[in-house]
């Protein structure tokens, strides 16, 4: 059985990701050096649901429940704006700039698509959605200390809303590790579609 990797997830613009691009490069002069593994620009996005090995046999039934999710939801705008860390800023595992979504859009958006996909054999995340732009990642040889050094910058570190994004739809997109970071492809897009 030929499977692949696969996740859904939103896009973002060009410009959101030539500015977090810009941030990245301001934490890594600011931060202690070789703390965090950075995420490529071109592959920043906003996870919905990771599905994980799917099936290549599956990726159409996938694609259908996804346009019925989508089909739930009117197009939307988020802010991209906070820097925080996973699981906190005293043990940054992870940095991201979070997603602001007033309306509940977007979790309504994500809910669904939990409920579309799950009877496929992907159960909901036990944990929460916590809508985020990952930055980095620690990097497995960075020392506590500066770690922890790390989160307290992240913690005074300012940061001015990087803009708002408009969503029109979602995305089913494979990934490819490789040892010098993934590579994203998109396999489908979905147009979100309910009328006001």
């Amino acid at each position: 059985m030929t499977t692949l990797r696969a996740f859904i997830a939103i896009e973002l613009p060009d410009w959101l990701r030539d500015r977090l691009a810009q941030l990245q490069d301001e934490l890594e002069v600011e931060g202690p050096p070789g703390v965090m593994r950075w995420v490529r620009p071109e592959g920043i996005h906003l996870t919905l649901k990771f599905l994980g090995e799917v099936p290549t046999a599956q990726l159409p039934d996938i694609q259908v429940r996804l346009a019925r999710a989508a089909a739930t939801v009117a197009p939307f705008t988020f802010r991209a704006e906070r820097l925080g860390c996973f699981p906190d800023t005293r043990r940054p595992n992870n940095v991201w700039v979070g997603v602001h979504e007033p309306t509940g859009a977007l979790q309504r958006l994500q809910q669904a698509i939990e409920a579309q996909i799950g009877p496929l054999g992907y159960p909901p995340e036990s944990r929460p959605f916590r809508p985020h732009l990952t930055l980095g990642r620690a990097s497995r040889h960075a020392r506590p200390a500066d770690l922890r050094q790390f989160g307290e910058l992240i913690a005074r570190k300012p940061l001015t809303p990087l803009g708002t994004v408009e969503v029109n739809g979602v995305s089913l997109m494979k990934s490819d590790l490789r040892p010098d970071g993934a590579i994203y492809t998109r396999l489908a897009y979905v147009p979100l579609s309910r009328s006001e």
